[in-house]
């Protein structure tokens, strides 16, 4: 997901194997052992490239069975585990708890590619049903006492038992990860905690389906005269949306790859009004897809939840495995960048007025102009429209660039497979990846909007990267996308900031393909380290060689005019005091959402009180409003986390610095250093691994100087 533009819930998994506390089942009544063969979804993945995911043979229909039987084998190894008789070591016990659990873990991919790509009724039952039991089931496993005094047991010899510096951070990962969930808590707290999981669970699907349900909607315009300011593309779009809809007329459907452009260009106030209105009321009509209660209940569980696994907050108990640590930590950075993207906001609205007022318009900038004034002040200062630079970004083009930044850095190579692998859509395109001869793994590309697909950018692993076992499993990466897709027969022109997207996704799988791993459990960064692959691939977009080569016009190839190119270099920090603004307020919210001792809110008041405390402009809303704040409330993920988007950025700028600094983007000794600290994922401690690469820890003044804020005062991260 991306910085500044932080469009959706970014999910980006490293690990596959019993370690991730899936989604859980309860024990009673369980299903007779079975084995995978049973049912395809449970099955080792066949097919070339150590095997590929069947897409093509997932049905709804198929999925209770597969979890059930998942959930049984995966409670067999367990068992088997817990009942050796040997004394507990690292080889009896770590590494067949990494190895547990393969056949629900598939099961499990399978069902949240299908739930987040092309969901339906059927799947968003399934999710409400398999939610809670999911939950029960993982938490049976961090809740067995035998188990735990194993693991206790290795992490209490861990330093006398022969064990590599790798094999010891697992078991300190281990370790702590099952404390953090509960496992010493006395069978009353964990049979409380049990609850609070299931219930968090059941109420995370049910935010996610009727967010999705909301964003299912769309604004249909019948008068060709308003369509007027709107480029021929985005009319194309817009048509063929509701053409796919069975309407005449052009659609605005409720997601943000629909209404920003919109915004951006319509001339008719009173309509763009209306689409905004519309996008930020998603979760909030008070209709049966109002989801305020449920992320009240959502923040009062997670309290609860906090103070009974001994943290003070939930921000506490989140953050505690994270480069921050604290929320106090958190803040403190998010509140250096604050009064200077204020400042800047109050310049572009006085800048955006002299222009309205220029054009004899008699208005008060308000949220549904920012974005179209905002264009007009950067044409008039900049001589740049957006509109200009579209034919130069044909989204083929743009994935052709990231592929070949890719092989610079990396030495990587892409060549497109699709049609011979399945895939859970016709759009969607698979390459294969390899460093020299050597294959590195798949990468499958979904880059369109479409209906039962949930809105924004993110990163997925399919299979992660392991030798554990002794053979070396391959990683399968993808990035999905929802750029509108163009009228029939006509390519796909993207805007700068799509292509901004397009790359920092690109950065996620880059980290997942780029992995040198052995054991799964190593493969999860903290949160606040996990958007630094993605926001640091950001900045190859804009280096010259990138555009040198790939921005072509789409009719005729011509590369993009130096006097252009200028112009976009010279616009880089245009407009970031809303970009920081929109997201850091999203950032600040969620944090003081989840440092409440006792999580009691009202989601209407909350938000206006916590706004208005922090000084939130007027003409900007939050980029995510609780209501329809994903992230937030879709997982625990990004809960007490919005904020690590920024951390991550300190260390994004600090490192493009030294690229720059070195008069090569492509520095070949900067690069390989840039590869170590992605491929040992969880290795070693990440703050230290940064410090290996920079040789010092990351400084907040190249943040504040791309945003072209100012640096006075700013301190070390």
């Amino acid at each position: 997901m991306r910085k500044g533009l932080l469009t959706g819930a970014s999910v980006f998994a490293l690990g596959t194997a019993a370690y991730v506390s899936a989604p859980p089942v309860a024990a009673q009544n369980p299903p007779a052992p079975a084995t995978a063969a049973a049912n395809p979804l449970l099955a080792v993945w066949a097919g070339p490239y150590g095997g590929v995911p069947p897409f093509d043979v997932a049905r709804p229909e198929l999925f209770p069975e597969a979890f059930a039987q998942g959930i049984e084998l995966r409670r067999a190894e367990i068992r088997r585990i817990v009942e050796n008789p040997a004394a507990p070591s690292f080889a009896n016990t770590i590494v067949p708890l990494q190895d547990a659990g393969r056949e629900l873990q598939r099961v499990n991919t399978l069902f949240g590619v299908i739930t987040s790509n092309v969901n339906t009724p059927a799947y968003q039952a399934l999710d409400r049903e398999w939610s809670p039991r999911l939950a029960a089931a993982a938490d049976e496993i961090t809740f067995n006492e035998p188990l735990f005094a194993r693991i206790h047991a290795i992490y209490e010899q861990r330093q006398q038992a022969g064990l590599t510096a790798e094999q010891v951070r697992l078991v300190e990962r281990t370790h702590a990860n099952y404390l953090r969930a509960g496992a010493q808590l006395n069978a009353a707290q964990k049979a409380e905690l049990g609850r609070f999981n299931q219930r968090l669970a059941g109420l995370f699907a049910d935010f996610s389906n009727r967010l999705l349900a909301d964003e299912n909607t769309w604004i249909l315009i019948d008068r060709e005269a308003d369509l007027a300011g709107l480029p021929e593309s985005l009319r194309a779009a817009l048509g063929a949306a509701a053409q796919e809809r069975g309407l005449t007329g052009w659609a605005v459907v409720n997601t943000r790859s629909s209404v920003d452009p919109f915004l951006t260009f319509a001339d008719n106030r009173a309509l763009r009004e209306r689409v905004w209105q519309a996008f930020k009321q998603r979760g909030d009509n008070g209709d049966a897809n109002d989801t305020k209660a449920l992320l009240a209940e959502i923040v009062k569980l997670r309290a609860e939840r906090a103070k009974l696994l001994g943290y003070a907050t939930h921000a506490n108990w989140r953050m505690e495995d994270t480069m921050a640590g604290t929320p106090e930590r958190a803040n403190e950075l998010m509140l250096t960048v604050w009064p200077a993207a204020v400042a800047r906001v109050r310049e572009e609205v006085a800048d955006m007025q002299t222009i309205a007022a220029r054009q004899g318009a008699t208005l008060t900038i308000e949220p549904w102009d920012y974005l179209f004034y905002a264009e007009k002040v950067r044409k008039q200062r900049y001589d740049l429209d957006q509109n200009e630079l579209k034919p130069y970004f044909e989204l083929n083009n743009m994935i052709q660039a990231a592929f070949w930044t890719a092989g610079q850095l990396y030495g990587l190579s892409f060549r497109e497979i699709t049609g011979t692998v399945p895939t859970f859509h016709p759009d969607v395109r698979v390459w294969e990846v390899k460093q020299g001869e050597r294959h590195v793994g798949l990468f499958y590309g979904d880059h369109f909007a479409r209906s039962g697909k949930r809105s924004g950018a993110w990163a997925s692993t399919y299979r992660s990267h392991e030798t554990f076992t002794g053979t070396e499993r391959t990683p399968l990466s993808s990035n999905n996308l929802n750029f509108v897709k163009g009228a029939p027969g006509q390519p796909a022109l993207i805007s700068l900031d799509d292509a901004e997207t397009l790359f920092h996704e690109f950065g996620h799988a880059l980290h997942s393909l780029v992995s040198e791993v052995g054991y799964p459990g190593l493969g999860v960064t903290p949160r606040d380290f996990v958007e630094f692959p993605s926001q640091v691939n950001e900045h190859w977009l804009l280096a010259r060689p990138v555009l040198d080569r790939f921005a072509r016009h789409y009719q005729t190839g011509a590369p993009m005019p130096q006097a252009l190119l200028d112009k976009v270099e010279a616009s880089a920090k245009f407009n970031q005091g809303y970009i920081t603004v929109e997201y850091l307020a999203a950032a600040l919210v969620d944090m003081d959402l989840h440092t409440r001792p006792d999580g009691v809110i009202d989601p209407a008041s909350f938000e206006r009180e916590a706004l208005a405390k922090i000084g939130m402009p007027r003409e900007i809303a939050l980029r995510h409003r609780l209501p329809q704040f994903s992230h937030l409330f879709s997982s625990d993920a990004y809960s007490a986390g919005y904020y690590s988007y920024l951390w991550s950025e300190v260390m994004d700028a600090d490192a493009w610095q030294a690229f720059v600094e070195s008069g090569d983007v492509f520095n070949p000794t900067l690069a390989r250093a840039l590869r170590a600290v992605l491929a040992s994922g969880n290795t070693t401690d990440r703050a230290t691994a940064y410090r290996q690469f920079r040789g010092r820890d990351p400084r907040v003044e190249a943040l504040l100087q791309n945003r072209g804020f100012p640096t006075g005062g700013a301190k070390t991260n």
